[in-house]
């Protein structure tokens, strides 16, 4: 099965995006994921001011068949979560890369050298 993996976003093993934009990252599920998922029903945001830790949980994405926990793929402070999620959690799986879950400002550039690029990703996925 083919997903949609766009060319200008890095993603992690663990099936989440990011959009680097400076030292702002926005975090979303990708399309691999939320077609593993199913239908998505729920999701679990983290607290706006909070910190992440690169590949800690930093919430929940429940669907009809599972529930997921989500994975930071950097570290850094919640700037915003996107709260319509918690009224369309089905957006997810609508439209995968608009349906942003958080914006995270970075506080070790470093990490996001360690994030795969398109082309890794879809070779991760093609071993799943």
């Amino acid at each position: 099965m083919s997903h949609n993996v766009p060319a200008e976003l890095k993603y992690t093993k663990d099936h989440e995006w990011a959009k680097i934009e400076g030292d702002i990252v926005t975090v979303g599920i990708t399309d691999f994921a939320q077609s593993s998922l199913g239908d998505i029903v729920f999701v679990e945001l983290p607290e706006v001011g909070s910190t992440l830790e690169k590949d800690g949980s930093f919430g929940v994405v429940e669907s009809i068949k599972s529930v997921s926990d989500l994975f930071s793929p950097i570290t850094g402070e919640v700037l915003e979560a996107n709260e319509e999620l918690e009224s369309t959690p089905e957006t997810c799986n609508e439209d995968p890369y608009g349906a942003w879950i958080v914006k995270v400002k970075v506080s070790n550039t470093e990490e996001l050298n360690e994030l795969l690029d398109a082309e890794a990703y879809k070779s991760h996925c093609a071993d799943q």
